[in-house]
């Protein structure tokens, strides 16, 4: 009984080791992970600069062919109408790559390497004291094995 409650214990105790080694392990491959898309961010920020500058250029094109005498409003409406359409893809690209991918990354990976190691500390201390435990009340419960035999041994002499 002793053994198999042992084994038990440390099997769950080896699995939850492992999936904590797991998480320690992947942290370069996060860190690397988060680097590279931090520089893609920076990247990324310096084409929307340059999209941004390049939409306002071509918006006074634009507007200069909508307020033109003759033929060209059609084509400025045109061009008004494409520039409108560049700068709802340009806020999209914005959004998406900038304010929601990089920086909840950045954000939680300091709190995950703390909660992992919160994790380990807490988990060795309370299998230490779990094999403890389990250790008194086996060393107990052979104590009682032995007396009982003892007890059974004696009455069953007295008896015969």
């Amino acid at each position: 009984m002793e053994t198999a409650m042992e084994r038990e214990c440390s099997g769950l105790g080896g699995l939850f080791q492992s999936i904590i080694a797991d998480m320690k392990g992947s942290y370069p491959v996060w860190d690397d992970f988060i680097s590279k898309a931090s520089k893609l961010q920076s990247q990324l920020r310096t084409t929307v600069v340059m999209v941004t500058a390049f939409l306002d250029s071509f918006q006074k094109v634009a507007d200069l062919a909508t307020n033109s005498r003759g033929g060209t409003r059609d084509i400025g409406s045109a061009l008004t109408r494409m520039c409108v359409r560049q700068r709802s893809i340009e806020n999209k690209l914005r959004h998406l790559f900038l304010d929601c991918l990089i920086n909840p990354l950045q954000e939680q990976m300091e709190e995950w390497k703390r909660t992992a190691n919160s994790l380990d500390k807490d988990h060795a201390k309370e299998y230490k004291k779990a094999r403890q435990e389990i250790k008194k009340r086996s060393s107990d419960t052979l104590k009682l094995q032995k007396k009982a035999k003892k007890g059974l041994i004696t009455i069953g002499w007295l008896i015969g």
